[in-house]
């Protein structure tokens, strides 16, 4: 079980040769990212989506120094390690790869997914890496937003009860 885990956590190179298998087998491969920092429902919930719309699944997962840059210096509340972690025991994602740049874009350049998708909180327009994907013949998907569940919204739940 535990190597079943790590052999989800992938760097750049071996997430490449990993997608560069799943094309030559004609699998559809999804693509979204994110911080996943607190996990909750809404992002299992997304993350199962996602992994409806195609035959694997690749979580570009922001690393630490990311993750202070774009939400703050209380930032990321669990680590790298745990975050990687959750988000390959997850039985719906396939690959996790984690990315240090403020967003996904030479990442999503490396795998070319068929199918590059982000919450209802986004347009297509505001996606890192649409037009790549969309240039390459993949499409482009805006799932639904679950109100009431987010990170920051635990955050400020748990600092209000201490």
């Amino acid at each position: 079980m535990i190597e079943d885990i790590k052999a989800k956590i992938a760097d750049r190179a071996q997430a490449k040769a990993k997608r560069q298998l799943w094309r030559e087998q004609g699998r559809k491969v999804v693509f979204t990212n994110g911080c996943f920092d607190l996990l909750h429902y809404g992002h299992i919930h997304y993350l199962a989506q996602a992994r409806e719309l195609g035959d694997a699944l690749i979580i570009g997962l922001n690393a630490a120094a990311s993750v202070r840059r774009l939400k703050g210096p209380n930032r990321p509340i669990n680590d790298e390690a745990t975050r990687l972690w959750q988000m390959a025991s997850l039985q719906f994602v396939d690959l996790v790869v984690p990315f240090e740049e403020d967003t996904p874009a030479a990442l999503i350049d490396l795998l070319l997914p068929d199918v590059l998708v982000k919450g209802g909180d986004y347009t297509i327009e505001e996606i890192v890496g649409a037009g790549t994907v969309l240039e390459h013949g993949g499409e482009v998907r805006v799932l639904s937003y679950i109100n009431g569940y987010s990170t920051t919204s635990i955050e400020a739940k748990i600092r209000n009860q201490s």
